[in-house]
């Protein structure tokens, strides 16, 4: 496990011989309060809130499953939230760091920590190159009248290659590394001219585009049944243990804590910020989100089982299937299909975004305080060091897409 970490600014080369593991070092800061809730809820809100909460609450208790989910909110994803933030402000530091400086035994924690988003990083840049490119596919509606078909077959070629195949689908990858090309650039520019300035830009973006598209989704024929649905409490699944096993997964999933991405956004708050309130904006504003986009994809969802003549059980999911093949089939099917289908992709590749340029930050910020690098440096060797095994197991591997389905979902 690594040791002697050293300590440097956001954007400045540190050096081992002068900065302590036990003194907190200049490190670069967000702008304001402001900018840090906006980073913040960007990193919050990700794919987990579209593809993920709507699904994991119909199928938990539907109505019922959102008194767990409160509880859970209130008993674990707060207070943990809280105490990510108090520590990574306390310490200033990478997550490796903070620990560091709670005690030397428990530093490795932090690089547990970093591993893990290391390795969230590289499945997650793989949605996003596919959300880009099916926001560019809505406008001509690419997929046909087959999207399942095309999404495995056309998109991702998986009838055709294997785990082990060294084929490679040439426009996924493209796009995939102009993603990480963006994520590189992103990352140099430091936190006030990169995660501040792309978060008060996509956070705003995002929600207005998201509100839009739910306004849509409630005009739409079989809305009312898909709300229903949704919203229709089972309080018989509140005695099963795994709907509230489901409740504390969602919360720790979709809130990012623990994973040392809040500690490390935290270590960037100016010395003197006041930390009131911080947790519960973040954590209410990331729960007002998930509900958003459960009233606005079951309300989609209800218009397919309308449109199919089934009923709305028969067309949920979550996942691979509901983003690339159940909207698509949705989008075929309405009036102002095109639109809506770069209201949702373009949601959902902005959610992903801001989220992923937080989870770099983990990794980027333990390398660069381990190694004593420039920002510059450390944002080049972290990307690509991401970048390498996204392209290397990308979507032309069919067992891809299965096993991205099974750690987001």
């Amino acid at each position: 496990m690594p040791q002697n970490i050293s300590v440097s600014s956001g954007d400045e080369p540190a050096s081992a011989a002068n900065s302590p593991a036990n003194k907190p070092a200049k490190r670069a800061t967000f702008g304001g309060r402001s900018m840090f809730i906006f980073a913040a809820i960007g990193s919050a809100i990700g794919l987990g809130n579209i593809w993920r909460f709507p699904y994991i609450s119909y199928d938990n208790g539907g109505g019922a499953f959102l008194f767990p989910y409160v509880i859970a909110l209130l008993t674990a994803g707060v207070p943990v939230l809280i105490l990510d933030y108090v520590l990574g402000h306390r310490f200033h530091g990478s997550a490796p760091l903070v620990w560091r400086r709670i005690s030397r035994k428990t530093e490795a924690i932090g690089w547990v920590q970093t591993d893990i988003t290391f390795i969230i990083a590289v499945y997650y840049c793989v949605i996003l190159a596919w959300a880009a490119m099916y926001t560019w596919f809505s406008l001509k509606l690419a997929w046909g009248q087959d999207p399942e078909k095309f999404f495995t077959g056309d998109f991702l070629h998986a009838d055709t290659t294997s785990l082990t195949s060294a084929n490679v689908v040439w426009p996924i990858a493209i796009v995939l590394a102009l993603v990480w090309a963006a994520i590189t650039a992103v990352m140099v520019l430091g936190v006030r001219k990169g995660t501040e300035l792309l978060s008060s830009i996509f956070v705003p973006l995002l929600i207005i585009m998201f509100i839009i598209l739910v306004i849509r989704a409630l005009f739409l024929p079989g809305a009312a049944e898909g709300l229903e649905a949704f919203f229709t409490p089972q309080w018989g699944a509140l005695l099963d243990p795994q709907v509230w096993i489901a409740a504390y997964g969602q919360i720790f999933y979709s809130l990012a804590i623990a994973f040392g991405i809040m500690m490390t956004q935290a270590s960037y708050l100016q010395k003197r910020a006041n930390l009131s309130g911080l947790g519960a904006v973040v954590s209410l504003s990331n729960s007002a989100f998930e509900v958003l986009a459960g009233i606005g994809v079951f309300a989609t969802l209800g218009f397919m089982a309308v449109t199919q003549h089934v009923a709305v059980a028969d067309v949920a999911t979550n996942g691979n299937g509901l983003a690339f093949i159940a909207f698509p089939m949705i989008i075929n099917n309405m009036t102002g299909g095109p639109i809506f289908g770069v209201l949702f992709f373009g949601s959902l590749f902005i959610a992903g975004f801001t989220s992923l340029v937080t989870i770099v930050e983990v990794v980027l910020s333990s390398v660069q305080e381990k190694f004593g690098l420039s920002r510059c440096r450390a944002a080049v060797y972290v990307c690509v060091a991401c970048a390498v095994p996204s392209l290397v197991f990308s979507p032309s591997r069919r067992a891809l897409p299965r096993w991205i389905s099974s750690i987001s979902s």
